[in-house]
Protein backbone atom coordinates (compact mmCIF):
# COMPACT_ATOMS: atom_id res chain seq x y z
CA UNK A 1 0.00 0.00 0.00
CA UNK A 2 0.85 3.57 -0.78
CA UNK A 3 1.69 5.59 2.46
CA UNK A 4 0.07 9.12 2.43
CA UNK A 5 2.50 11.39 4.03
CA UNK A 6 1.92 15.53 4.72
CA UNK A 7 5.82 16.26 5.01
CA UNK A 8 8.51 15.24 2.81
CA UNK A 9 10.69 15.49 6.24
CA UNK A 10 8.48 12.02 7.20
CA UNK A 11 11.12 10.43 5.31
CA UNK A 12 13.84 12.38 4.03
CA UNK A 13 16.25 10.67 6.57
CA UNK A 14 15.91 7.45 4.47
CA UNK A 15 17.20 8.93 1.46
CA UNK A 16 20.11 10.75 0.20
CA UNK A 17 19.11 12.13 -3.37
CA UNK A 18 16.06 13.31 -5.25
CA UNK A 19 14.73 13.01 -8.55
CA UNK A 20 12.40 15.96 -8.63
CA UNK A 21 9.61 16.84 -11.51
CA UNK A 22 9.48 20.39 -11.89
CA UNK A 23 6.19 21.48 -13.74
CA UNK A 24 3.33 20.76 -11.62
CA UNK A 25 5.36 19.88 -8.36
CA UNK A 26 7.41 22.71 -7.78
CA UNK A 27 5.85 25.08 -10.24
CA UNK A 28 2.70 25.84 -12.13
CA UNK A 29 4.15 27.38 -15.20
CA UNK A 30 3.62 30.86 -14.03
CA UNK A 31 4.56 30.90 -10.41
CA UNK A 32 6.16 28.40 -7.77
CA UNK A 33 4.68 26.50 -5.20
CA UNK A 34 6.21 27.63 -2.15
CA UNK A 35 5.69 24.80 0.27
CA UNK A 36 7.62 22.61 -3.02
CA UNK A 37 10.14 25.34 -2.63
CA UNK A 38 11.01 25.36 1.02
CA UNK A 39 11.12 21.58 1.08
CA UNK A 40 13.49 21.07 -1.38
CA UNK A 41 15.34 23.72 0.13
CA UNK A 42 15.40 22.02 3.64
CA UNK A 43 16.46 18.51 1.65
CA UNK A 44 19.37 20.64 -0.09
CA UNK A 45 20.00 22.06 4.04
CA UNK A 46 19.86 18.34 5.29
CA UNK A 47 22.78 17.31 2.77
CA UNK A 48 20.47 15.52 0.30
CA UNK A 49 21.28 16.62 -3.72
CA UNK A 50 18.19 17.43 -5.61
CA UNK A 51 18.05 16.52 -9.18
CA UNK A 52 15.34 18.84 -11.05
CA UNK A 53 14.11 16.04 -13.68
CA UNK A 54 12.04 17.33 -16.25
CA UNK A 55 10.51 15.93 -19.48
CA UNK A 56 10.66 20.08 -21.17
CA UNK A 57 11.56 19.87 -24.27
CA UNK A 58 15.05 21.95 -24.33
CA UNK A 59 18.20 21.55 -23.25
CA UNK A 60 19.44 21.86 -19.60
CA UNK A 61 21.10 25.32 -20.12
CA UNK A 62 18.29 27.08 -20.94
CA UNK A 63 16.73 26.11 -17.52
CA UNK A 64 18.03 27.86 -14.51
CA UNK A 65 16.96 30.91 -16.32
CA UNK A 66 13.38 30.29 -16.67
CA UNK A 67 13.44 29.20 -12.90
CA UNK A 68 14.80 32.54 -12.51
CA UNK A 69 12.27 34.31 -13.56
CA UNK A 70 9.66 32.23 -12.06
CA UNK A 71 11.51 32.31 -8.79
CA UNK A 72 12.99 29.13 -7.91
CA UNK A 73 15.80 29.99 -5.99
CA UNK A 74 19.03 28.34 -7.09
CA UNK A 75 19.11 26.89 -3.33
CA UNK A 76 16.64 24.72 -4.13
CA UNK A 77 18.41 22.37 -6.41
CA UNK A 78 22.00 20.84 -7.37
CA UNK A 79 21.34 20.28 -11.40
CA UNK A 80 18.62 19.83 -14.09
CA UNK A 81 18.32 17.48 -16.62
CA UNK A 82 15.62 17.24 -19.25
CA UNK A 83 13.83 15.46 -21.69
CA UNK A 84 15.34 17.90 -24.32
CA UNK A 85 18.94 17.04 -23.12
CA UNK A 86 18.03 12.82 -24.04
CA UNK A 87 16.36 13.39 -26.91
CA UNK A 88 18.95 15.31 -28.63
CA UNK A 89 21.06 12.18 -29.49
CA UNK A 90 18.48 10.78 -31.55
CA UNK A 91 17.88 13.48 -33.38
CA UNK A 92 21.36 14.21 -34.40
CA UNK A 93 21.97 10.51 -35.37
CA UNK A 94 19.32 11.31 -38.02
CA UNK A 95 21.08 14.60 -39.00
CA UNK A 96 20.55 16.47 -41.87
CA UNK A 97 16.86 14.59 -41.56
CA UNK A 98 15.02 15.98 -43.48
CA UNK A 99 12.83 16.79 -40.69
CA UNK A 100 9.16 17.39 -40.47
CA UNK A 101 8.84 19.94 -37.30
CA UNK A 102 6.08 19.77 -35.11
CA UNK A 103 6.29 22.69 -31.92
CA UNK A 104 5.62 26.60 -30.43
CA UNK A 105 7.39 28.60 -32.31
CA UNK A 106 10.75 29.93 -30.74
CA UNK A 107 9.88 28.46 -27.81
CA UNK A 108 11.77 25.10 -28.51
CA UNK A 109 14.39 26.65 -30.96
CA UNK A 110 17.08 25.43 -28.31
CA UNK A 111 16.43 22.10 -28.73
CA UNK A 112 16.91 21.75 -32.32
CA UNK A 113 20.54 24.00 -32.56
CA UNK A 114 23.40 22.20 -33.75
CA UNK A 115 21.88 19.61 -34.83
CA UNK A 116 22.53 20.09 -38.47
CA UNK A 117 18.82 19.05 -39.07
CA UNK A 118 17.08 20.44 -42.21
CA UNK A 119 13.29 21.14 -41.73
CA UNK A 120 11.15 19.94 -44.27
CA UNK A 121 7.82 19.33 -45.39
CA UNK A 122 5.97 16.18 -44.37
CA UNK A 123 6.07 15.55 -47.93
CA UNK A 124 9.60 15.54 -48.11
CA UNK A 125 10.53 14.31 -44.75
CA UNK A 126 12.66 11.24 -43.71
CA UNK A 127 10.63 11.68 -40.04
CA UNK A 128 8.72 14.26 -37.52
CA UNK A 129 10.71 15.55 -34.74
CA UNK A 130 8.23 16.61 -31.59
CA UNK A 131 8.31 19.16 -28.73
CA UNK A 132 4.71 20.18 -28.43
CA UNK A 133 1.59 21.33 -30.20
CA UNK A 134 2.25 24.48 -32.43
CA UNK A 135 -0.42 26.67 -30.27
CA UNK A 136 -1.48 26.16 -27.02
CA UNK A 137 -5.21 25.98 -28.44
CA UNK A 138 -5.01 22.91 -30.26
CA UNK A 139 -5.62 19.50 -29.31
CA UNK A 140 -4.34 15.88 -30.66
CA UNK A 141 -7.15 15.93 -33.07
CA UNK A 142 -5.93 18.84 -35.21
CA UNK A 143 -2.37 16.49 -36.06
CA UNK A 144 -4.66 13.12 -37.46
CA UNK A 145 -4.23 13.76 -40.93
CA UNK A 146 -0.50 14.36 -40.40
CA UNK A 147 -0.14 11.17 -38.49
CA UNK A 148 -2.28 9.11 -40.54
CA UNK A 149 -0.05 10.22 -43.77
CA UNK A 150 3.24 9.80 -41.33
CA UNK A 151 1.82 6.34 -40.85
CA UNK A 152 1.44 5.47 -44.50
CA UNK A 153 5.02 6.17 -45.08
CA UNK A 154 6.37 4.37 -41.91
CA UNK A 155 8.09 7.47 -40.47
CA UNK A 156 9.65 7.59 -36.81
CA UNK A 157 8.01 10.42 -34.58
CA UNK A 158 10.65 11.35 -32.50
CA UNK A 159 8.83 13.25 -28.87
CA UNK A 160 10.90 15.50 -27.11
CA UNK A 161 8.22 15.65 -23.99
CA UNK A 162 6.57 12.43 -23.56
CA UNK A 163 4.20 14.42 -21.17
CA UNK A 164 0.53 13.99 -22.11
CA UNK A 165 -0.79 17.38 -20.62
CA UNK A 166 1.00 19.92 -18.44
CA UNK A 167 -0.34 22.31 -15.81
CA UNK A 168 0.24 26.03 -17.15
CA UNK A 169 -1.75 28.49 -14.24
CA UNK A 170 -5.22 27.14 -13.79
CA UNK A 171 -5.59 25.63 -16.81
CA UNK A 172 -3.98 22.27 -18.26
CA UNK A 173 -2.04 22.02 -21.84
CA UNK A 174 -1.30 19.12 -24.54
CA UNK A 175 1.97 18.19 -25.01
CA UNK A 176 3.79 16.47 -27.30
CA UNK A 177 3.50 12.87 -25.91
CA UNK A 178 -0.16 12.89 -26.66
CA UNK A 179 0.81 13.28 -30.11
CA UNK A 180 3.24 10.56 -29.69
CA UNK A 181 0.45 7.98 -27.73
CA UNK A 182 -1.79 8.81 -30.97
CA UNK A 183 0.55 7.91 -33.68
CA UNK A 184 1.19 4.86 -31.50
CA UNK A 185 -2.30 3.84 -31.88
CA UNK A 186 -2.42 3.79 -35.43
CA UNK A 187 0.79 1.61 -35.55
CA UNK A 188 3.56 4.44 -35.80
CA UNK A 189 6.84 3.93 -34.61
CA UNK A 190 8.28 6.25 -31.81
CA UNK A 191 11.36 7.16 -29.93
CA UNK A 192 11.16 8.68 -26.52
CA UNK A 193 13.94 9.90 -24.30
CA UNK A 194 12.13 11.35 -21.39
CA UNK A 195 9.87 10.05 -18.26
CA UNK A 196 9.59 7.01 -18.00
CA UNK A 197 12.48 6.21 -20.77
CA UNK A 198 15.64 4.90 -19.29
CA UNK A 199 17.99 7.86 -21.51
CA UNK A 200 16.85 10.45 -19.37
CA UNK A 201 17.66 8.37 -15.87
CA UNK A 202 21.11 7.45 -17.03
CA UNK A 203 22.08 11.31 -17.31
CA UNK A 204 20.58 12.28 -14.24
CA UNK A 205 22.73 9.46 -12.28
CA UNK A 206 25.81 10.55 -14.15
CA UNK A 207 24.61 13.88 -12.55
CA UNK A 208 24.52 12.21 -8.98
CA UNK A 209 27.60 10.58 -9.71
CA UNK A 210 29.76 13.47 -10.43
CA UNK A 211 28.82 15.03 -7.30
CA UNK A 212 29.05 12.11 -5.07
CA UNK A 213 28.91 8.80 -4.62
CA UNK A 214 25.32 7.35 -3.95
CA UNK A 215 23.30 4.22 -4.12
CA UNK A 216 20.14 3.79 -6.27
CA UNK A 217 18.28 2.60 -2.86
CA UNK A 218 18.89 5.73 -1.20
CA UNK A 219 17.33 7.60 -4.38
CA UNK A 220 13.65 9.25 -4.22
CA UNK A 221 11.82 10.01 -6.95
CA UNK A 222 9.10 13.11 -6.43
CA UNK A 223 6.31 13.22 -9.65
CA UNK A 224 2.76 14.23 -10.31
CA UNK A 225 2.63 12.14 -13.61
CA UNK A 226 1.55 8.49 -12.93
CA UNK A 227 2.41 7.26 -16.30
CA UNK A 228 5.86 9.38 -16.82
CA UNK A 229 7.58 10.16 -13.37
CA UNK A 230 6.13 7.34 -11.35
CA UNK A 231 6.19 4.79 -13.83
CA UNK A 232 9.93 6.02 -15.12
CA UNK A 233 10.70 5.29 -10.95
CA UNK A 234 9.19 1.67 -10.96
CA UNK A 235 11.08 1.21 -13.91
CA UNK A 236 14.28 2.27 -12.74
CA UNK A 237 13.54 0.27 -9.01
CA UNK A 238 13.56 3.53 -7.11
CA UNK A 239 10.84 4.53 -4.28
CA UNK A 240 9.07 7.34 -5.11
CA UNK A 241 6.01 9.90 -4.30
CA UNK A 242 3.24 10.61 -6.03
CA UNK A 243 2.60 14.51 -5.71
CA UNK A 244 -1.64 13.84 -6.15
CA UNK A 245 -1.86 17.55 -7.22
CA UNK A 246 -0.29 19.49 -9.98
CA UNK A 247 -1.55 17.82 -13.79
CA UNK A 248 -4.29 15.74 -11.27
CA UNK A 249 -6.05 19.28 -9.98
CA UNK A 250 -8.32 18.27 -7.00
CA UNK A 251 -9.66 15.56 -8.23
CA UNK A 252 -7.62 13.10 -6.19
CA UNK A 253 -8.45 15.09 -3.20
CA UNK A 254 -11.67 14.82 -0.76
CA UNK A 255 -12.89 17.60 1.20
CA UNK A 256 -9.75 20.02 0.36
CA UNK A 257 -7.17 16.31 2.04
CA UNK A 258 -5.86 13.79 -0.35
CA UNK A 259 -7.95 10.48 -0.23
CA UNK A 260 -6.21 7.89 -0.51
CA UNK A 261 -8.82 5.57 -2.40
CA UNK A 262 -8.61 7.70 -5.39
CA UNK A 263 -5.10 7.96 -5.13
CA UNK A 264 -5.17 3.86 -5.01
CA UNK A 265 -7.66 3.55 -7.96
CA UNK A 266 -5.84 6.61 -10.43
CA UNK A 267 -2.39 4.02 -9.50
CA UNK A 268 -4.30 0.69 -10.20
CA UNK A 269 -5.84 2.43 -13.89
CA UNK A 270 -2.48 3.27 -14.73
CA UNK A 271 -0.36 -0.27 -13.34
CA UNK A 272 1.90 2.53 -11.66
CA UNK A 273 2.85 2.04 -7.77
CA UNK A 274 3.70 4.22 -5.21
CA UNK A 275 5.75 4.00 -2.05
CA UNK A 276 4.19 7.44 -0.44
CA UNK A 277 1.64 9.86 -1.60
CA UNK A 278 1.14 13.68 -0.50
CA UNK A 279 -1.56 16.23 -1.62
CA UNK A 280 1.31 18.64 -2.79
CA UNK A 281 5.04 18.75 -1.90
CA UNK A 282 6.08 20.30 1.34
Amino acid sequence: MTHIIDSIDEVASRYDAVFCDVWGVVHNGRAPYAGAVAALQRLRAAGKLVILLTNVPKPRWSIPPQLDRLGVPRDAWDAVVTSGDAIRAELAARAPGPMFKIGPGDYDKPLWEGLGLIVAPLAEARFIGISGLNRDDETPADYASILREAKSRDMELLCANPDIVVQFGDKLIWCAGAVARDYEALGGRVIMAGKPYPPIYELAYKEIAALRGINKSRILAIGDGLPTDIAGANAQGLDCVFVASGMHGEALWTNGAIDATKVEQAMSETGARATYAMKALN
